[in-house]
């Protein structure tokens, strides 16, 4: 298996050899349909609340008598059918969404995800990519003169001026190899990896 190396040009260089188990997988769409929600989902957080039928403010007088009004029989105000009244299920702080996913399904999803963008020719590989100062425009006139506009750019160890001049761009983003996500590696136009992250991510999904 082998992917497509680029300079800091665009242009393409001898290509590099790569784990066919990684980058050559087969398409599961439902693989990584679950993996995607799963972080999605992992992410969330229960900070909402509801108030039931004994939280909400109420009296406990009988709105009106049970016989002779011709309107239908009513205990109390706090009523879960009555506007104002309590939630018949109400969301509780301590709400878990987090979704279980095997750590064999994760690297599966990972490899998955990571051949089709190789597939789909979004997945490129670079030696190494550094700005000389922390500066947007350096890596702005970077990535335009390597053909890149939406771009998930992936290395090793983050380059600390690397990172503060993506900031300000909108549609990039610089992740360690160890961060990397299914949702960023769905989500980005093109893939820019470095020999290093290549490394690191043989080792970890392969």
């Amino acid at each position: 298996m082998e992917l497509k190396v680029i300079n800091d040009k665009g242009e393409s260089l001898a290509p590099v050899a790569a784990s066919e188990a990684l980058f050559g997988r087969s398409y599961n769409e439902a693989l990584i349909h679950q993996i995607v929600v799963a972080y999605h989902a992992n992410g969330r957080s229960g900070t909402r609340a509801q108030k039931d039928r004994g939280e909400v403010k109420h009296t406990t007088k009988k709105p009106w008598r049970q016989k002779g009004t011709g309107r239908a029989r009513a205990g109390m105000s706090s009523s879960p059918l009555w506007r104002g009244g309590g939630k018949i299920f109400p969301s509780s702080p301590d709400e878990n969404f987090s979704h279980k996913v095997n750590r064999k399904m994760y690297r599966a999803g990972m490899a998955s995800i990571l051949s089709q963008l190789v597939r789909e020719e979004r997945l490129a590989v670079v030696e190494g990519l550094t700005v000389e100062q922390p500066k947007t425009k350096l890596l702005a006139q970077k990535l335009k003169a390597m053909g890149l506009a939406e771009v998930l750019i992936i290395t090793d160890t983050v380059d600390e001026n690397l990172f503060l001049s993506s900031r300000n761009l909108p549609n990039v983003l610089v992740l360690e190899a160890r961060h990397a996500d299914p949702v960023s590696l769905v989500q980005y136009d093109k893939v820019l990896l470095t020999r290093g992250a290549v490394k690191h991510f043989e080792e970890a999904f392969a």
